[in-house]
């Protein structure tokens, strides 16, 4: 059975969702972020890094979020199946977002829901809006012209993807000058694997 090291308040969240999509057996083996549950020998022996997610299938060890669910896909994918020009592209929108997305959309998280009242930076949550303003731009052009980032329908590309833009949800982010990305943006949180993995978590 597929082992996943992680918790659903981290980015192994979006291997979870990956894994729901798929539909394999797996097993959630719950780590936090503290360094008791990562800097332990077995732990570092499965990830030198002494971060979450890992995952484990048989022999092969796997680390990096995105890695992880690309490699679900090729293997386990089913529909979710894609072969090399999907591939492709959903790798380089993968690495795309986490270059152009990632920092800036955390930050804005961060400044607007999860850091306590008194350690919010207004500043802050307003830089990342303003720098965001390019990249999301970047995307809903992509969205306009197709109605995924990649092939004819969701793959996990739109999943890499979509996985970090949910944190836009949590932290109000303004996309109502990106109505190609907001439109799919709603039709990837609306799908049954993702409310499944909303279950999980115990949030509405």
């Amino acid at each position: 059975m597929l082992q996943l090291y992680g918790n659903l308040r981290s980015r192994a969240t979006r291997c979870l969702w990956m894994l729901e999509e798929i539909g394999e057996p797996y097993e959630l083996v719950e780590r936090s972020t503290s360094p008791a549950d990562l800097q332990t020998p077995d732990y570092l022996r499965l990830n030198p890094n002494a971060l979450i997610p890992t995952l484990v299938d048989g022999d092969l060890v796997l680390w990096e979020s995105m890695a992880i669910n690309l490699y679900l896909a090729q293997k386990y994918g089913g529909p979710m199946h894609c072969g090399p020009e999907v591939t492709g592209l959903a790798s380089q929108w993968s690495i795309w977002a986490m270059l152009e997305l990632d920092g800036l959309l955390l930050d804005l998280l961060m400044h607007r829901a999860l850091l306590p009242d008194f350690c919010r930076d207004p500043s802050h949550a307003t830089r990342s809006e303003l720098l965001l303003k390019r990249p999301l731009g970047i995307l809903d052009k992509a969205l306009a012209a197709r109605g995924h980032l990649a092939g004819d329908g969701f793959t996990v590309a739109d999943l890499n993807v979509a996985s970090i833009l949910a944190w836009g949800r949590i932290s109000r982010l303004d996309l109502s000058a990106c109505p190609h990305l907001a439109r799919w943006l709603d039709g990837c949180l609306a799908r049954p694997a993702y409310a499944r993995l909303r279950a999980l978590s115990g949030r509405n």
